[in-house]
């Protein structure tokens, strides 16, 4: 009797053993935060990067951990109120924003000597610190902004952004993608490269831009960088990304379905390394 009851406490184990899913927390702004909020697209999606990750690795299940419009320093600001676990693998999604709202990238002696929070450097610091007090043996993938084509809200036309073909209070996005890439060397974490990847370059995110041609004032679809001085007006003009515009992104800044599926799959690389 022993013996069996033994014998079953064994196949207990080790079934729960054998079916404990690994622990992802997914850290981000929109782009991450979208993965259950498709309604907030317009329905132009139809699943996010990480739904497409446990599709392909069930044995993974996420917690979502993105926030609409939100810094890395906001993060940084924030951390010990966003109820992080601990958890088998993080991965930090950040940066574009902190472009766009003109947040100091600062030196990279920012991270090396933890300065606190005025930097991009600086707020990456706190961050790690934070994820690697939760779990000093946990994977961490660091993911760095894609470029932007020039973004129109779909549900809010007033709410636009230039691409980041240019800079942004005398920073580029590229430089920030740099630093992202350069913590990661240093730390000899993952990073997922989006800004420098091929089919995520800024003449890919968007088919055209459809504006009215300055000579005529008919609408006419505007490839890129042809879009990028002609004028869009978001008080008389029709939304310029029709959904015949989607390429990798449906606005210039969100990733489309086939840009979310690009994503998932160089994160699928490094999660099974």
């Amino acid at each position: 009797m022993k013996r069996i009851l033994s014998f079953v406490v064994l196949i207990f184990l080790f079934s729960s053993f054998a079916f404990q899913k690994t622990t992802w927390v997914v850290i981000g702004d929109s782009i991450t935060y979208l993965n259950e909020h498709a309604n907030e697209t317009g329905n132009r999606i139809t699943k996010g990067y990480m739904t497409r990750v446990v599709e392909q690795l069930p044995d993974i299940e996420y917690i979502n951990k993105g926030y609409n419009g939100w810094t890395s320093g906001r993060i940084a600001e924030k951390i010990e109120e966003l109820n992080l676990v601990k958890a088998d693998v993080y991965s930090v999604f950040l940066g574009t924003n902190d472009w766009w709202v003109g947040r100091p990238l600062g030196a990279f002696s920012d991270y090396e000597n933890n300065t606190g929070n005025g930097t991009l450097n600086g707020s990456f610091r706190l961050i790690i610190n934070k994820l690697r007090s939760l779990n000093k043996d946990a994977k961490i993938i660091l993911i760095t902004p894609m470029q932007r084509a020039d973004f129109v809200y779909v549900a809010n036309m007033k709410n636009n952004a230039y691409g980041s073909y240019k800079d942004k209070k005398g920073q580029t996005l590229a430089q920030f993608a740099e630093a992202i890439n350069a913590i990661g060397k240093f730390e000899h974490i993952s990073v997922v490269d989006l800004y420098n990847t091929n089919r995520l370059k800024v003449k890919k995110l968007v088919k055209y831009k459809r504006l009215k041609d300055p000579k005529t004032g008919t609408y006419k679809n505007f490839k890129y960088p042809a879009f990028i001085d002609v004028p869009f007006n978001p008080e008389t003009d029709e939304y310029p990304y029709p959904l015949e515009a989607i390429d990798m992104t449906y606005d210039g800044l969100h990733p489309s379905d086939k840009g979310y599926e690009v994503i998932a799959k160089m994160l699928i690389k490094k999660l099974k390394k």
